[in-house]
């Protein structure tokens, strides 16, 4: 008995052993501009970890009770600071995975948790060591001249990160990265406007990065373009979110706990050597103008998404996504469709009717900025000197209402006696209410 107790009780021992092995079942590589993701497919979750060697630059992964069971080769290395991956067993029961790399870098790992789309990860994410900043963008390099408006326009996801799956199994970072390119095609045909792309190319941006280069590079306006999901496939329509005060309150909190640490200026003015009183209102005043003004902006964006198909809100929601947290951005989270809704996810996918989104998203901007240009800009300056050619159907109260003046203003700037317009004369649009 105690004989047949002490084989159960070795099998048993053997079992859970053999069990508690992980096994590499494959790689995916990402490169964006700034960083490579190597991200490895694993049983569970694997005790690791990296070093790096130099000459040649080498990242050294060892991973405890681990065994190679997918293949690590087929991966493109023509992107990115990873030139080849190897690996081999150690210690009789640990894996060695080495990264040949194109430069030295500075590593972070760290293990996911399964989601709907992929099991348990463990996550490389390589910096360059020393790495040349390239010249941030300012939007106003040289302040003796009108500049730019520069229109951030960030693509949802990406990378790792698919967002929601339609029925056909279209990602939702496909479709949204095809519109917001071509919503950056068409600022970047609209003179006085530049476009600044956070993501272009199918690698993962964070959330709070995603703000960063926003900031960095003076965004004016900041748009996130994203594609709904619902469990009820009937759920259908595009929505527009701005900040809610609750995410603005938290952002507050945030801004003003690390400002002694912190390089950024809010509105222009540093957080750093003001006292918590004084900052505590500059953050606020900044944010609260900043949310009044996403809410312009969000209005004028869900007027054009109207004219183009049905909306699932027909007002500006608000709320606390990450991404719309910028004190002194304007910024709208614009969910084009529901890709779960199986006609919305078929027209996500026609290039006709991305085309169509972005125009409406366009139309949007440029009604907001038309009575909301930044100081300093060319489309500031232009504003000052509005023509509007009157085309069949112009009626002056209508243009009134488009411009936001009295029908009184343009009489007056005009010199009309009447409210007659005939096609092709031109009439002048005074800038504000001293005309």
């Amino acid at each position: 008995m105690r004989t047949t107790i002490g084989v159960l009780l070795l099998f048993w021992v053997s079992s859970v052993c053999v069990a508690g092995s992980v096994t590499i079942e494959g790689a995916r590589l990402w490169a964006a501009p700034d960083q490579t993701r190597v991200v490895f497919d694993i049983s569970a979750p694997v005790q690791h970890s990296v070093f790096t060697l130099s000459n040649p630059d080498r990242l050294v992964i060892d991973l405890t009770d681990t065994k190679l069971a997918g293949s690590l080769k087929n991966l493109d290395f023509t992107k990115g600071l990873v030139k080849a991956i190897r690996s081999a067993p150690r210690n009789g029961h640990d894996l060695r995975v080495v990264l040949d790399l194109k430069a030295a870098v500075q590593p972070k790992s760290f293990v996911l948790k399964p989601n709907s789309k992929y099991g348990n990860r463990l996550v490389i994410d390589l910096e360059p060591k020393q790495a040349r900043r390239a010249p941030v963008k300012t939007a106003n390099a040289d302040n003796s001249k009108a500049r730019d408006v520069v229109i951030a326009i960030d693509a949802g996801h990406g990378g790792e990160d698919p967002g929601a799956t339609g029925p056909r199994g279209t990602h939702e970072k496909d479709v949204v990265l095809a519109i917001a390119r071509r919503l950056e095609a068409l600022v970047q045909k609209t003179p006085g406007m530049r476009p600044l792309m956070i993501r272009d190319g199918d690698y993962y941006v964070g959330l709070r990065k995603r703000v960063q280069i926003a900031r960095k590079n003076k965004a004016d306006i900041f748009i996130s373009i994203h594609a709904d999901a619902s469990r009820s496939r009937r759920a259908h329509g595009a929505t527009v979110y701005a900040l809610s005060q609750h995410g603005a309150s938290s952002e507050a909190a945030r801004l003003l706990a690390e400002r002694e640490n912190a390089s950024d200026f809010v509105g222009g003015v540093s957080l750093g050597d003001k006292d918590d009183l004084l900052a505590k209102v500059l953050v606020d005043l900044s944010q609260t103008g900043t949310i009044e003004a996403s809410l312009e902006l969000g209005k004028d964006v869900l007027s054009q998404l109207e004219e183009v198909g049905a909306v699932h809100k027909r007002r500006v929601n608000q709320a606390g996504f990450v991404v719309l947290k910028s004190p002194d951005i304007p910024s709208i989270l614009v969910e084009t469709a529901y890709i779960s809704n199986p006609r919305g996810e078929r027209r996500l996918r026609s290039a006709r009717y991305q085309r169509k989104l972005a125009r409406s998203i366009m139309r949007g901007v440029d009604m907001y900025l038309t009575q909301n240009p930044p100081p300093g800009t060319l489309l500031a300056l232009r504003r000052r000197n509005r023509r509007h050619i009157i085309v069949r159907g112009d009626t002056l109260s209508g243009l009134a209402q488009r411009y936001d003046i009295s029908v009184d203003q343009l009489r007056t700037a005009n010199g009309l006696d009447d409210d007659t317009l005939h096609p092709g004369d031109v009439l002048k649009i005074p800038s504000d209410s001293n005309g």
